[in-house]
């Protein structure tokens, strides 16, 4: 047997050299000799399709096998980038009539992350595409609503899924595509019959007897429309727990992210954001394993912002929301991952007290211009806007964009203030010129959120009625505003309630009791990252003559063992003057301590038990 030569050039550019000097016709000859070697000895498709990529196309089908099956290696290994070149040169081959469909679905498929635009238009091509089989058109729709989706063609997505659902002979297809028209719906901006949508996905979840995956999702949709519309927070982690009963994975490319991401969110919304926050910390690693790196990790990075911002953990959630929009801008303008970010961070700024800086997002992405997106997106943009304007003292306008707002919300039946507080944003409004009207719609707001029974937002809707209230009844509404908030994980709408209460007290002349409220708001907003709210109790403790004090830096993730042991006795089932005989301390220091403990584990006292892994 002759024995093979194997040159190797020591010097990159003695080697590149020698290459360019090979005639380009036997050059592309020898790149194809060089794929057959590698695949004949076993090195695989991924070694050969470097050389594949240099051969001129002559539609041989060989070629293209070979490619498809580097992409599929590409892109379970985390090089999505390697897989759409593969693909498209694929393509360009071409492949034989009956594998074109094919290989335009995996090629859409590999852009959705990072074009979606283009992918419309190979899904698009791939539908087109005669004697298409029953299961490829099937799972080409879906990944084409997808992208229609990811790009606020909201309506489009769902005429889709409806008009293959009539086509459908399979029972389980159709279940799918209409759990599918379900997702697109819940986010469409122009549904003409929002209640109607959700009095059908309330059928559909009962009759759920299965427990498949396009079963479990429509038991997620049902808990995020549970959610939204504000009903009881028992009815909403019910559906959101069999959902999650048997898991769903954030890389199925069939099935999407956006279920498993509102799931999660109904967590939050629900008091539970440390639950939630461990799902898209999930989600970030799946990604990042696959190498995604588009508007699925822009989304993620996004609301686990929004989720350390309704925490009061505002340095993280600007930290989290800027990388999101990061992403988002890279991928296009006016995408709904886009919308997702810049509300969150103008939000998050807000309540850091950066209003000019807030400002300058909004005037950057021309959120003054109205042109607010297609699609459902939290938190709300007008409502954001709203708020805006509201900090920088435009009354009227703030009023304006606040009710039109809400009057959209309404009649979709997103009646959650906990989702968007848009009525106490304006009541906030109100109260500078109307406090009967202000405290009409605070008190509504106190309706809706008690209705929900959430700690947090009850304790935030009590806090914004007392603005309306005379300073004896105020009182009494932020000492009930704080009593919630201590039983939630939402640490700077405690503080906000803290100092509140706080004042008030100072002005109905109780001062040993102000201090104590005032000193341990102070330190709460320090611990968020609020510095207007710190800044506002220093001012008004020194107005009290109080001395100052010095702020303590002592937050950290990990409980006290005096936290730690009040806190498995309320996972016991003890209430708080049961917890204070057990401890021999007073309540005060048991709520305080409990606060605490809710505050770092993220939880309030129905998830203690989990979050504490007992």
């Amino acid at each position: 047997m002759q024995r093979k030569e194997v040159v190797e050039f020591f010097h990159p550019l003695i080697a590149t050299a020698v290459y360019r000097s090979i005639p380009p016709g036997v050059r592309v000859g020898m790149h194809g000799m060089a794929a057959q070697a590698l695949v004949d000895d076993g090195h695989g498709p991924t070694a050969a399709a470097r050389h594949l990529l240099e051969m001129h196309p002559e539609g041989d089908p060989w070629v293209v096998q070979q490619l498809r099956r580097a992409a599929r290696e590409s892109f379970s290994a985390g090089a999505p980038d390697a897989a759409r070149r593969y693909l498209a040169r694929a393509l360009r081959e071409p492949p034989e009539a009956e594998h074109r469909a094919e290989v335009l679905f995996e090629l859409g498929s590999a852009n959705l992350l990072h074009d979606p635009v283009t992918t419309i238009n190979q899904l698009r091509t791939a539908l087109e595409e005669p004697s298409t089989a029953p299961e490829l058109r099937e799972a080409i729709t879906y990944r084409l609503a997808q992208a229609l989706g990811h790009t606020g063609q909201l309506a489009q997505a769902a005429e889709l899924l409806a008009e293959e659902a009539r086509h459908a002979t399979n029972s389980r297809t159709r279940l799918r595509m209409q759990a599918e028209q379900f997702k697109w719906n819940s986010v469409r901006v122009d549904e003409e019959n929002s209640p109607a949508r959700s009095r059908l996905l309330s059928q559909f979840a009962k009759r759920i007897v299965g427990r498949g995956l396009a079963e479990r999702h429509i038991l997620g949709l049902r808990a995020w429309d549970a959610a939204l519309r504000g009903e009881p927070v028992g009815t909403a982690l019910e559906y959101a727990e069999q959902a999650l009963d048997g898991g769903m994975s954030w890389i199925d490319q069939d099935f999407g992210f956006e279920v498993p991401a509102v799931v999660a969110l109904t967590l939050m919304y629900c008091d539970q954001p440390g639950r939630a926050e461990e799902l898209f910390n999930t989600a970030i690693m799946e990604f990042e394993a696959k190498g995604w790196r588009g508007a699925h990790l822009s989304f993620v990075y996004t609301l686990l912002g929004y989720i350390r911002y309704r925490r009061g953990r505002l340095a993280e959630a600007e930290d989290f929301v800027r990388n999101g929009l990061q992403i988002a801008d890279r991928i296009g303008h006016d995408i709904p991952a886009q919308w997702y970010a810049i509300g969150t961070l103008i939000e998050t700024l807000l309540a850091r007290g950066n209003v000019a800086e807030a400002r300058q997002v909004a005037r950057t992405y021309k959120l003054a211009d109205g042109g607010f997106p297609r699609a459902v997106v939290y938190p709300d943009p007008q409502a954001v806007w709203g708020k805006l304007l509201l900090a920088q003292g435009r009354i009227e306008e703030a009023e304006h964009h606040l009710s039109t707002a809400g009057k959209r919300l309404d009649l979709r039946g997103t009646r959650n203030p906990s989702w968007s507080p848009w009525q106490l944003d304006l009541a906030l409004a109100q109260v500078t010129h109307d406090t009967e009207l202000a405290a009409a719609t605070a008190a509504e707001a106190v309706v809706r959120a008690r209705a929900f029974g959430a700690s947090s937002v009850i304790g935030h809707a009590l806090r914004v009625a007392a603005t309306a209230a005379e300073p004896a009844r105020a009182a009494v509404l932020l000492k009930e505003a704080v009593d919630h908030l201590d039983q939630s994980p939402a640490a700077a709408e405690l503080a906000h309630a803290l100092i509140d209460h706080g004042t008030a007290l100072h002005t109905l002349g109780d001062p040993h009791q102000a201090a104590q409220q005032l000193y341990r708001g102070m330190e709460t907003a320090a611990a968020c990252g609020a510095d207007a709210l710190v800044d506002r109790a220093r001012a008004q403790i020194a107005s009290a003559g109080l001395r100052p004090r010095r702020l303590s830096s002592s937050e950290q993730e990990r409980l006290t063992v005096a936290e730690l042991a009040a806190a498995r006795h309320a996972a016991r089932g003890l209430d708080n003057a049961a917890i204070a005989k057990e401890l021999r301390i007073d309540s005060r220091t048991v709520a305080a301590r409990l606060s605490a403990a809710f505050t770092k584990l993220g939880t309030d006292r129905l998830g203690l038990g989990r979050a504490l892994g007992d």
